[in-house]
């Protein structure tokens, strides 16, 4: 029989290109609900189908899941992060994870530096102003972005990319990143206090581990010179939401651009009562060409496994338990 690939959800119209390159390989595609289910549907799903290959988006790949199909050889993610996959449960069952680590990087780092504009420029106020009535150009408190000191947390492809991006204005660029020291791609790589309390801008481009939960809080916003950009565009649960509304209600902060939020897709209210909030729905690393990418990108991941070769891009090394 042919093998069986279920793909848990997607966060586009259909799922015509994972069909077309799982069909042309002679395989079969079995999809879920376009919106990710909960993670007790998802087991039920791979109980059923007995899937060798998953493909998720959103929706959670418990060790349930996991389990539930011993023929099961590869959990493929539509994305970069790892967050929503039992990644210890299926190394220990010799099963492969793997992502598409770079199909959004300039979509992403466009992104940042996009809410680093509209702050700088006044565009998302205005616009509000504007259609209020106000016509008040004299209030305008703008500020030149080359004149701004710009921290990045974390500097892995993306990372690198917007402080690519940034150097074009001329701005002065600092990065954190735990794996680092020293300078990498010319730009200094220092401790997370030391930058934060330099930094007009901050840009979160972390991944969510463990270690990273709520690694923007209140203790460290209080840290950033008053009045100054937060920017989130990498996982909701990296920044307290909640310390972000409280310091742009005291002024601590006069702008936060945030693309996630932990609570997801709900947003909290007192963000929502802020002015200096910019919100997005989680749509940084979209456009037409990385969607296109990543799609195909990781249904051919799937495919090549399946047929015994090894993954591209994978997350674990199968067989080898954690201590």
């Amino acid at each position: 029989m042919a093998p069986t690939i279920l793909l848990t959800d997607y966060a586009w119209p259909d799922d015509s290109i994972e069909r077309s390159v799982v069909e042309a390989a002679g395989m079969k595609l079995v999809t879920g609900p376009a919106a990710p289910a909960a993670a007790a549907e998802i087991e039920t799903l791979v109980a059923l189908h007995q899937p060798t290959g998953i493909m998720t988006c959103w929706a959670e790949v418990s060790a349930a899941s996991i389990a539930a199909s011993p023929a099961l050889k590869i959990v493929a993610r539509l994305g970069v992060g790892l967050d929503n996959i039992a990644v210890q449960a299926a190394t220990g069952r010799g099963v492969w994870v793997t992502n598409v680590p770079d199909y959004c990087v300039e979509e992403v780092s466009d992104h940042a530096v996009g809410f680093a504009l509209a702050w700088t420029r006044g565009l998302v106020h205005f616009d509000r102003e504007v259609r209020k009535g106000r016509w008040d150009p004299g209030s305008a408190k703008l500020k030149r972005l080359a004149d701004l000191r710009c921290g990045i947390v974390g500097f892995g492809r993306i990372g690198r990319a917007t402080a690519r991006k940034l150097a074009a204005f001329g701005c002065r660029v600092a990065a954190h990143d735990p794996m680092l020291k020293g300078e990498s791609d010319g730009v200094a790589c220092i401790d997370l206090e030391g930058l934060l309390r330099q930094s007009d801008i901050v840009i979160v481009h972390a991944p969510l581990v463990p270690g990273t939960h709520h690694l923007i809080d209140r203790t460290r916003l209080a840290l950033m010179p008053r009045g100054g950009l937060l920017i989130n565009v990498s996982r909701g649960g990296v920044v307290d939401a909640e310390a972000v509304a409280e310091a742009l209600q005291s002024g601590q902060l006069s702008g936060a651009g945030l693309d996630v939020l932990e609570s997801e897709p709900e947003v909290p209210q007192a963000l929502l009562e802020q002015q200096g909030a910019m919100l997005t729905p989680h749509v940084a690393f979209s456009s037409d060409a990385s969607l296109a990418e990543l799609r195909r990108r990781a249904a051919e991941e799937v495919v090549r496994v399946l047929r015994g070769e090894a993954p591209r891009e994978p997350r674990n090394q199968p067989g080898q338990r954690s201590a």
